[in-house]
């Protein structure tokens, strides 16, 4: 069947679906990954028929959640939990990822999969806190994640963003948590386009400055840095800052423009993978590590490089409305039963921009079934006017 997709400009385009997706999807996971450690930032699958609206209580479907987080471990992929990928501050409140950490921890354990889960301060009130009060929502969130047996990434905060004065806000805060924590955490770095309320995080809006508090806070306690993950879209600003790092802490990036090259590396190094593009993605990926693993850069290259294109269109701006592009793939590749989400970002993104998403997807093989997307897609082009 040919369909007719709608671009930007309010036109059709004939596309000829797929039949058979890529040969890569089919590989049997093996051994575990040698070369690289790869987290996939995952969605959250929404209840549909949970009575509940955008500024409500997020209502989870708990067995779909946890389903496609054993679909992520099954490839050999670590799972990054409750970040910015699971609608944190979007739709998923404090609350809310308490839950999935737990389940999500308790699932990892029963599995024998990897795990580390986001340490935020989204139970305050942004713009009434003080840092003591960071400080104690950092601390509480932190209990809970490592109470679960789960690694822990202290993600950047809203409401530090808003009350820090200065460098030494953030240099106090995170030495006070480092200090604190029981096992090596991650440090996130999320840049603004991901979320504009970081604007200025690490106590300036030059980078150059940011940076130079970001590393002074890991060269104060690089025994409690299992890492950084860089989310700033700048692949050269991602080099020049893993090539400072204290020996022992790995860079793991964030980049979902830049990712192939920055994982393959170069003579000076490379950065292991903390990414929401591998959620849709999580197969392939796991094939490109394993290819990677033999020593062969080009053929990683080969099965990774082409998705970039797709990646940029998923994550356009702004940016922050990426985790709708990821939930309709998962919807399309049929790891769950509808294109609900909560809050109710299903409506984030327009129809030209799911059509693009979807021949992008379908042309790279990544459906396991495409014919189901096919009539997926079929459905959603209906419900908004587009006859076939």
């Amino acid at each position: 069947m040919t369909l007719h997709l709608p671009d930007a400009r309010g036109a059709l385009r004939a596309y000829e679906p797929r039949t058979e997706p890529l040969p890569a999807l089919r590989a049997t996971p093996g051994s575990a990954f040698t070369s690289r450690t790869v987290f996939s930032a995952a969605h959250v699958v929404a209840d549909p028929y949970a009575d509940t609206g955008p500024d409500g209580p997020a209502a989870v479907d708990w067995d779909a959640t946890l389903a496609f987080r054993r679909h992520l471990w099954s490839h050999g992929l670590g799972v990054a939990e409750a970040m910015d990928t699971a609608q944190r501050g979007m739709g998923l409140d404090w609350a809310g990822a308490a839950e999935l950490i737990r389940r999500s921890a308790a699932e990892a354990k029963a599995t024998g999969g990897r795990i580390a889960c986001g340490v935020g301060t989204d139970q305050l009130a942004t713009a009434a806190a003080t840092l003591a009060e960071v400080r104690s929502a950092y601390e509480e969130q932190l209990a809970v994640v490592e109470e679960s047996g789960a690694q822990a990434i202290l993600m950047a905060s809203r409401a530090l963003a808003a009350t820090a004065q200065g460098p030494d806000d953030y240099l106090e805060v995170y030495g006070h948590l480092l200090r604190q924590a029981a096992e090596p955490v991650i440090l996130h770095w999320l840049g603004p386009m991901f979320d504009p309320a970081l604007e200025g995080y690490w106590g300036s809006s030059d980078l150059d400055t940011a940076t130079d508090t970001f590393l002074e806070v890991i060269a104060a306690h690089p025994d409690k840095v299992d890492g950084i993950k860089v989310s700033l879209l700048d692949a050269r600003r991602e080099v020049d800052l893993r090539r400072r790092l204290p020996q022992g802490v790995r860079c793991y990036t964030g980049d979902d423009f830049n990712y192939p090259e920055l994982i393959a590396g170069d003579g000076q190094g490379f950065s292991h993978a903390l990414l929401g593009i591998f959620d849709p993605l999580g197969p392939l990926a796991a094939e490109a590590v394993r290819v990677l693993d033999t020593g062969n850069v080009d053929g990683f290259r080969e099965l990774l490089d082409p998705t970039v294109e797709l990646s940029r269109h998923l994550f356009q701006a702004p940016t922050r409305f990426y985790k709708t592009g990821v939930v309709f793939l998962a919807w399309l590749a049929g790891h769950q039963s509808h294109f609900t989400m909560v809050g109710g970002l299903q409506s984030a993104r327009s129809l030209p921009h799911f059509a693009r998403a979807y021949e992008l997807a379908d042309g790279l093989g990544l459906f396991p079934d495409p014919k189901l997307a096919e009539e997926r897609m079929k459905n959603l082009l209906s419900l908004y006017g587009v006859n076939q």
